[in-house]
Formats: C-alpha cells, structure tokens, sequence
C-alpha cells in the first residue's frame, strides 16, 4: 500500500464502522467493527462471498444507506473531516465530486429512458458549473477516455443500445466526471465475459493511478484483486477477517478462510472438467451468528477455542502490515496443514 508522506494524512479512515438494519428477529449485523486506511493513489481490495458487508460497506462509507430502520456506529474520516454527522445536502456535495461509485450492474444504475451524455452532463453541470456546450464537449472526452468508440454517437444513445460492456465503461465515465479522489468499484465486472472484465479491470486502474485517485475494488474473486489491488481486506460475517499487502496476503495468507476462497479459484494447469473446490457449508446468519469463530462451523481446522472463543483481528508478528482473525492460522496457499485437524463433532468438516 502507498504509504503516505511524513505527516499527511491517509485520504480514508474508517473506524469501528458498523451498520445494523433493524428487524423483527433482531438487528442484520452487515458490518461490524470494520477500521482500516486508504491513502490517496492506493487501491484496497476487498473480498468475500456474497453477504459478506462488502457492498453495504461501501455504501456506508459514502452514506447510500436508508433514513430508517438502521443502527450506525463509528467514525468515517474523509481527508481528515468526520462524515459520519453530514445532512443530507452535505453528502450530496460529496458524491460525485469527491467520492463516486461504480455499481455493479450498469443496467439497472443508468436510466433507462435518458441518453448516455445527459446522465454524463448532469453532474457536470451541478458540481462544476459547465454550460451546456461544455458539459457536452467534456462528456464526449470522457467517453473517449474510457475506450468507447464514436463518442459523439453514443452520446445520444440509450442504455439499451450499448453491449454491457460499454454499459460498464459509460458508468465508470460517469463515475470519473468530476474527477473524485476516492472511488468505489463495487463488482464492476460481475455478468461480463472474461475478456471485457480484463479490460475493465485494466481501465480502471489506469484511470486510477493518471488521476493519483483512491480507489475501493469490491469482488467475490480474489483472482480479481490480485493484480490491480495495492492491500487486500477479506470480509466475512461483517467483518474484516484478514488483511495485507496483496503480494504478501497471496504468498502468506493465514486465515482459513482466505485459503478456502484461494482454493476455490479454477485453475489454467486443473484438468478438463475437474470438480471446483467449494466451500462447505453456508455463511453464517448476520441476525444470529454462531459463538466464537463465524468461520469455525466451515473450517476443517476448527477446535474447541473456536466454537467459544472469538479471535480479534491481531497482527503478524513478523510482518505488522498482516493482520487476521484466527486462533490456528494456515501457513500459506499451499498449507503444509494438507490433514485438517481433528474437530469437535459439533464442527462440520
């Protein structure tokens, strides 16, 4: 991870964040607890299956969050200023001008019913106060920034007359307008074949580094992360269960469930129609989760302590950038530990 300058500030710090929706059973523990930093130039990535609090996460931090029935805690610093506190008008302010978000699915956030440079422009014009002929030449440059062909075409087209991977281009030129310095890619390549994902991917992180940007990459994949990422954050019940260096965290991972979702990746040199490595078992309930480990009913190496004992996130003691959360950590992608060790009963194997 970049490391900042003597004495500046990192452009993100998150601490103790936590987000509870509230409901019948009990409170939704989406994210619980989760602190880190993000400088200004560094990309974090952030992993975990599907539940995991990786979007809500995100949506936290910028306050995409609904007026009720939710329970925050916490401390969002954004270039040194708390906004945990902001109104409504405040946040507006800042989204878009100084933190954007790539959504997931580009056809369900663009408007289906205004062209593509409208949905560019109308940003463009509120935060930076550009007249219509402006606005219009900047978004025709901005389509032609994130690769898209006759971008005085596709500025009048809908949506629906673009292949989803323009979709994705248009949303991250939207994203990009008004030149944010923190940026959320939330599953930016998720429905995408595997060719357009690279070149997404690949955009991203040049349109990330030429504009010194702090940038979030969301993926359940940690294939994903491995080469555009700086750090890497793996989630799990809402919270941060690991985290490192991205070359140090695929070369020394020590959390079990970092090594499950390595294992689950397919593989070039696998043979043809072998059977992917899955998980076991589900993710635990956010309303009510297991005591101890949140991992320990999954993991073949669970023993006693973890059904009763939750481990805090600690750090390496040989590296202080590496922290993770387990009593009996892995040694690496390939764990000597090829026997898991003998569970309790109650643990499924």
């Amino acid at each position: 991870m970049t490391a900042p300058a003597d004495g500046e500030r990192p452009l993100l710090a998150v601490e103790d964040l936590r987000t509870y929706f509230l409901g019948t059973p009990g409170p939704v523990r989406s994210v619980d607890g989760v602190s880190f930093e993000l400088n200004s130039g560094s990309t974090l990535g952030i992993v975990g299956e599907s539940g995991s609090g990786k979007s809500v996460l995100c949506r936290s931090i910028m306050g995409l969050l609904p007026r009720q029935g939710v329970e925050r805690g916490g401390r969002v610093l954004f270039k040194g200023a708390d906004t945990s506190n902001l109104t409504e008008a405040q946040r507006r302010a800042l989204w878009g001008r100084e933190m954007s978000m790539v959504f997931q699915d580009p056809m369900t956030s663009l408007n289906p019913v205004m062209i593509i440079g409208k949905q560019i422009t109308e940003s463009l014009r509120l935060h930076l106060g550009l007249s219509k002929d402006e606005s219009r030449k900047a978004a025709i440059d901005l389509l032609s920034s994130v690769g898209i062909p006759e971008p005085d075409r596709r500025f009048s087209e809908f949506p629906h007359q673009l292949s989803g991977g323009m979709r994705q281009r248009v949303t991250i030129a939207i994203a990009l307008a008004c030149q944010p310095s923190l940026l959320f890619a939330d599953e930016p390549t998720t429905a995408l074949d595997v060719t357009v994902q690279a070149q997404i991917l690949d955009l991203l992180s040049a349109e990330q580094q030429e504009r010194h940007m702090g940038m979030i990459l969301v993926s359940h994949d940690l294939g994903v992360v491995a080469g555009h990422t700086d750090e890497v954050a793996v989630m799990y019940a809402g919270k941060i269960v690991e985290k490192a260096p991205t070359a140090r965290l695929f070369s020394s991972m020590r959390m079990p469930y970092t090594e499950a979702l390595f294992n689950s990746m397919p593989r070039l040199e696998d043979e043809s129609h072998r059977r992917l490595a899955a998980i076991k078992g589900r993710p635990p309930s956010l309303v009510d989760l297991p005591r101890g480990c949140s991992f320990a009913p999954r993991c073949p190496y669970a023993q006693a302590r973890c059904l009763e004992e939750e481990p805090q996130l600690r750090t390496d003691e040989k590296n202080p950038e590496h922290s993770f959360a387990c009593w009996y950590p892995v040694d690496g992608p390939k764990s000597a530990r090829s026997v898991p060790r003998n569970a309790p009963e109650s643990v499924e194997a």
